[in-house]
């Protein structure tokens, strides 16, 4: 087992020596890119969530 847990770890440290990490512009610009299209997300699942209230109110509560 302890060999086994050994030849794990010894090949995951050549792997992460292999990935091509991104500098600090490229981090930076994907972060943007994330938080706006989490924002744009949030605001189209809130304005659907209000069209979808305001419609149920209109034809079933009136």
């Amino acid at each position: 087992m302890t060999i086994r847990l050994k030849n794990f770890w010894e090949s995951a440290k050549q792997e992460f020596r292999r990935v091509n990490w991104p500098n600090w512009n490229e981090t930076r610009s994907l972060t943007l890119v994330v938080i706006v299209f989490s924002v744009g997300t949030a605001l189209f699942l809130g304005v659907l969530d209000f069209v979808f209230t305001y419609l149920l109110q209109v034809f079933f509560l009136s």
